[in-house]
């Protein structure tokens, strides 16, 4: 949820920023375009800072059509080998536009058992959708499924409020992902939940996972609590 402002993410190794760096540059190469309509439209389109309502994509490929146009580029040839791993190109068949679904989420704490969320099918959860007690560290765990073509840029952003007063947005990159049969998971950084009378109440929230592409691929509203206390259920 981003409240706890001095958060600190461990530093990345020498190995793991070349990776992130080589990720980046060679994402930039694999250019695809896509649909007006799966541009997330919400009524706070304007706090998005990476959203700038114009998207001009190169040609799209499906992830053969990837590997046969970059054979003579030995680099960008083994980066995408790398990280499509076991992949059967012949059971990914044809597909231009990668599918990402959001299959849960997971609240991970020392001071409870983990709190296991499955996404709702109608993308509505019940209202408070979780409780949070004052002061507890805790993490989110996100699992999703890539199928179809490799997606580019994964991103998670989140927007919280109280009482109508925007209390906290957070952005992360998540990374780049092949499509495979098993599900992924993500876990968050650590955050500490705010403490005091005045934490305590409801909250709403918003997030929403998006690619390089602007492609949504969930957009969910939800409230929450924090509470004294963690809830009995």
């Amino acid at each position: 949820m981003g409240f706890d402002e001095k958060k600190e993410i461990g530093e990345k190794s020498e190995a793991e920023k070349e990776i992130v760096n080589q990720d980046n540059e060679e994402s930039e190469k694999l250019g695809r375009q896509t649909s007006e309509n799966s541009i997330c439209t919400t009524d706070h389109e304007h706090e998005d800072e990476d959203y700038d309502g114009k998207i001009d994509l190169g040609p799209q490929y499906t992830i053969k059509e990837q590997l046969e146009k970059d054979k003579d580029d030995e680099s960008l040839r083994k980066w995408k080998e790398q990280l499509l791993g076991s992949v059967d190109l012949n059971e990914i068949g044809e597909s231009l536009e990668p599918e990402v679904k959001i299959l849960s989420l997971t609240i991970l704490t020392p001071d409870r058992p983990a709190i296991y969320l499955p996404m709702p099918e109608d993308g509505k959860p019940k209202s408070p959708w979780f409780t949070l007690k004052e002061g507890s560290r805790y993490k989110l765990k996100f699992t999703f499924q890539v199928n179809n073509n490799i997606v580019l840029g994964l991103k998670y952003a989140n927007t919280v409020w109280k009482t109508g007063i925007k209390v906290d947005s957070t952005k992360e990159m998540l990374g780049t992902f092949s499509p495979q049969a098993e599900p992924y998971d993500h876990e968050m950084p650590e955050e500490t939940t705010p403490s005091g009378y005045f934490a305590r109440g409801s909250y709403s929230a918003r997030t929403k996972f998006l690619d390089d592409d602007k492609k949504c691929y969930l957009e969910i509203n939800y409230t929450f609590d924090i509470r004294k206390d963690w809830s009995s259920t």
